[in-house]
């Protein structure tokens, strides 16, 4: 039981009032409709999707379109888009507005996956402020009445921090919060989240809420992060991976309640089956891709508990509900929940590395006719990254 008690903060996104200072963040191929509509059955906050490239989304694509879905159920509905450049950027926002399809806008500033920053995405283009500054303008323009976000890294490395110019920027352009995950692309996920960082920009942005992201495994950790920073709210990541009551506990905590989810095996395996169910349903009927997509969870979903690593293998190659259910129909439903050895990081840390940066990126903050040849490339066509 959680010895936390707390007041949560008012919290408004723009327009928009969150009932508890909680969002769930953007993770690649995690954060589909599904699996928001899983975390809102057990909490509250606000859900944003996973990361849409805005390219994509402009020229149409099938699988972008797909990924723009939201359940009905999902009241309040959020995208992130990744850009590069101001004017795909405003063309994105001005589709998902156009269209009614969002209610809130969340840009990327922060992935430091190589991929992404070695053509200057990501966490690798608020080093070049001044284009930075300008598609986040042309972004909060092209929304008119629909909130915009920003989620970014403290800078590239520690040598080259980029977080509180970028942010001056961003509220100077009209976002309505900034969201910071208290590392570096160099750091990736590894060490410990710095969150003094998110307490001086906090100090230093005063006109719009400022979140914080990083190492919120629990939610006694989300309180001290707001005690700690002063930050406005909270963002979780991986925390919430194979723990989607973790919603709940969220949502107590800031309340001032004085509970915790501890769940037994069986019901962590019936939500995992939940899950696999609303994975087919976001693909359409199409039984194998969910119940192949549900198959990276299994790790997540039982870290601590009970389950041999014969039965494991064999959950994380289902290839159907019913052969899921057999599957699930082994465990030991009465299993009590292991207390730390469930608890703790989930997902992989990684160890500090040199991000992988345009060639000569580093040498001025201004976007060069070289720089933006590198930068025109950053769009993939696919969504994802």
């Amino acid at each position: 039981m959680s010895t936390a008690t707390s007041t949560a903060p008012q919290l408004s996104i723009g327009p928009l009032p969150l009932s508890v200072p909680v969002v769930l963040a953007p993770m690649a191929g995690i954060t589909n409709t599904a699996f928001r509509r899983l975390c809102r059955e057990y909490g509250a906050g606000l859900y944003v999707s996973e990361m849409i490239t805005s390219r994509a989304l402009v020229e149409r694509t099938p699988e972008s379109l797909r990924l723009i879905r939201h359940h009905e159920s999902e009241t309040t509905r959020s995208i992130q888009l990744y850009s590069v450049d101001p004017t795909t950027a405003g063309e994105a926002a001005r589709f998902l507005v156009g269209e009614g399809l969002a209610d809130h806008i969340d840009m990327n500033f922060g992935c430091p996956v190589p991929k992404v920053t070695r053509k200057g995405g990501g966490a690798a283009l608020p080093w070049k402020l001044e284009h930075f500054r300008r598609i986040v303008e042309e972004t909060v323009s092209a929304a008119g009445d629909i909130p915009v976000t920003v989620k970014m890294r403290k800078g590239i490395d520690a040598d080259h921090l980029t977080y509180l110019e970028a942010a001056k920027a961003a509220e100077g352009a009209g976002v309505s919060a900034i969201a910071l995950h208290a590392r570096t692309a160099a750091d990736f996920y590894s060490g410990n989240a710095d969150w003094d960082a998110i307490g001086t920009l906090k100090d230093t942005i005063t006109s719009v809420p400022v979140l914080g992201n990083g190492d919120i495994w629990s939610a006694d950790d989300a309180l001290r992060m707001v005690e700690q920073s002063g930050c406005d709210g909270i963002v979780v990541g991986r925390g919430c991976l194979g723990r989607p009551w973790l919603f709940g506990d969220l949502a107590a905590a800031f309340r001032g309640e004085k509970r915790k989810a501890t769940p037994t095996l069986g019901e962590v395996g019936d939500a995992l089956r939940r899950h696999a169910e609303l994975l087919v349903e976001f693909f359409d009927g199409d039984e194998l891709r969910g119940c192949r997509d549900i198959r990276k969870h299994v790790a997540w979903y039982f870290k601590g508990y009970p389950v041999g690593g014969e039965l494991r293998a064999r959950l994380a190659q289902t290839e159907s509900l019913q052969h899921l259910d057999d599957m699930l129909g082994e465990l030991d439903r009465d299993a009590p929940y292991p207390g730390e050895a469930a608890e703790g990081q989930r997902g992989r840390a990684g160890t500090p590395k040199k991000p992988a940066l345009p060639d000569r990126w580093l040498e001025s903050r201004e976007l060069t006719d070289a720089s933006r040849a590198e930068v025109s490339a950053a769009e993939l066509h696919n969504s994802g990254g």
